[in-house]
């Protein structure tokens, strides 16, 4: 089945236009209406008073190349089907309808199709007795000895300073020849480790083998010159750059990272990070993207363009346009730091002696220990089998303090604060947390003066705020709520059966509210207690016989 999302694969670019436009953020985008196969994004605020400036291609590309009409750039784009060259009517419609006194020129890829299409109908305009010139964007570096490179993701930046050149109001002869030697100033190279997915397509594996990149892939899915076994982001970015600093050269260069559709922003970012510690990093002054600006559908792949600067070329980048796709320039520096001191939350603390505090916690962490093989079963029939375990950690972290004599039994805050700190450091997954917030919140409140078990509540509060479980969720909860508020009327006894009460009530529950059993269907879930709640319920009772 193919991996692509679409309706009516006849009007899918159709439809996408049409989201494009209603999605422009500056509101001054037109569809020319003329026929269903002529598809032509123009601006809406285009009064012909300057030399217009056209390009496109296939669509698949985006946001090339509707996203670059727009003041400050281009003046209409013609869009063909996926991958697939305008038709010449489509090309000649456009310039007869955005073309004044002051002519047109076309900003055309090099690919047989676009030339062919873009050259017949500028001969065409010419009758009408319009003005019209071509650039063909000729960037892509992978084929050196090819008489007619491709043109690739450097075509956003002939766009961007050919369509300042027509707004300050040059002539036609002036914005071509402004075009063309940015052309002449402009080197890119790309490479993917898949290829694109195709309306209809069957989702197979790729013909690039897993571990690998092609090198210098075509932006419609052609083979790449090179294919390379390698995925290191390192590795990938020294090899584009070395190829590019060969035939650049010397000199400052703005650098244009383009996502070719599939990768993720982070990866993206971490290529940019290796290009600012590349060769190429003293002679970058200005990063455009990492961003999708010409794109291939969803390759998995990146490219990189070289823009040799001179002061025209950097005025015309920094510029304010009115697109949907530009990407404003942002000069290149190395990473900035501020030094600031680590804090180290630590919990300060006498070790001391008390029997009774002593007793009380042995009798928690020996039942706790103790109970690991049954939580497990339990919690294998509602969750993921891990609650007896990690509860055994926590309580054996704790018995080793005590057996240490490195708890502060006689200061209880310090003692519940070190407990908390101590489970979430040992405890795996979301129980170490929800514990550590009840310990620790109930510590803080210990210390600044409330009774203990008003303490204990509000580290039951602070635990369902973060944790986002309630009484009646099917949780741990739904036995030390009860326990807890027992325990305010001073019964540890009463407060053990109230535990026990409200574990046994789980197994009833046949809908969890939280945890890992929020994913179980009700027969998996109906007459088994939760583990947690369990738990809680024997130390309960654990520590009442400690009492006696």
């Amino acid at each position: 089945m193919s991996r692509f999302f679409f309706n009516d694969r006849k009007q899918l670019v159709n439809d996408a236009i049409e989201g494009i436009l209603i999605s422009a953020p500056h509101g001054n985008l037109v569809k020319l209406d003329i026929d269903p196969a002529i598809r032509v994004v123009a601006r809406s605020d285009w009064d012909k008073s300057r030399v217009a400036i056209i390009s496109g291609g296939g669509s698949g590309h985006e946001p090339a190349h509707a996203g670059f009409v727009g003041k400050g750039m281009l003046t209409a784009a013609v869009c063909g089907d996926l991958f697939a060259s305008p038709s010449v009517d489509a090309v000649l419609n456009a310039i007869v309808a955005v073309t004044g006194d002051r002519g047109c020129l076309l900003i055309v890829k090099n690919y047989t199709g676009d030339r062919l299409n873009f050259g017949l109908a500028a001969e065409k305009a010419k009758r009408y007795g319009l003005k019209v010139e071509m650039v063909i964007v000729a960037d892509d570096i992978a084929l050196p000895d090819n008489k007619q490179p491709r043109g690739i993701a450097g075509t956003a930046l002939v766009h961007k300073i050919a369509g300042y050149a027509a707004e300050h109001g040059k002539s036609l002869g002036e914005v071509r020849d402004i075009a063309q030697q940015a052309c002449d100033n402009l080197w890119s190279l790309g490479v993917a480790m898949q290829t694109c997915n195709l309306p209809g397509s069957d989702d197979e594996e790729g013909r690039i083998r897993k571990g690998h990149i092609e090198l210098g892939l075509g932006i419609h899915g052609e083979p790449g010159a090179s294919v390379v076994d390698t995925q290191n982001s390192k590795e990938i970015i020294d090899t584009l750059v070395n190829a590019l600093k060969a035939r650049a050269a010397e000199g400052r260069f703005a650098v244009l990272i383009n996502n070719l559709g599939g990768v993720s922003a982070l990866e993206m970012a971490l290529l940019t990070k290796e290009l600012a510690h590349s060769a190429l990093k003293d002679q970058i002054a200005w990063l455009i993207g990492p961003a999708l600006l010409v794109s291939s559908l969803d390759m998995k792949g990146f490219s990189l363009s070289l823009l040799k600067l001179n002061d025209l070329f950097e005025k015309a980048l920094h510029e304010d346009v009115e697109t949907l796709g530009w990407q404003k320039p942002v000069a290149f520096a190395p990473l900035r730091s501020v030094a600031h001191s680590a804090i180290h939350d630590r919990v300060e603390y006498t070790p001391s002696e008390n029997p009774q505090v002593a007793g009380y916690v042995s009798a928690a962490t020996d039942m706790l220990s103790r109970l690991e093989n049954r939580l497990n079963a339990l919690d294998a029939k509602v969750g993921d089998g891990d609650t007896g375990s990690t509860f055994a950690q926590g309580a054996r972290e704790i018995a080793q303090y005590l057996d240490a004599g490195k708890l502060p039994l006689n200061d209880l805050p310090a003692l519940l604060l070190l407990v908390g700190e101590r489970l979430a450091t040992v405890m795996g997954g979301s129980s170490g947390v929800l514990m550590s917030i009840f310990f620790t919140a109930a510590g803080q409140k210990l210390h600044d003066g409330q009774p203990l078990p008003q303490a204990l509540q509000s580290g039951l509060a602070q635990m369902k705020q973060y944790g986002g479980a309630d009484l009646g969720d099917r949780t741990l909860i739904d036995a030390l709520q009860p326990a807890l508020e027992t325990l305010q009327k001073g019964d540890l006894h009463a407060a053990a059966r109230a535990a026990k009460q409200g574990a046994e009530a789980t197994a009833n529950m046949v809908k969890a509210g939280a945890g890992r059993s929020s994913y179980v269907n009700k027969e998996n879930l109906e007459g088994v207690m939760d583990p947690g709640a369990v738990a809680v319920a024997e130390v309960f009772k654990a520590m009442a016989e400690a009492k006696r």
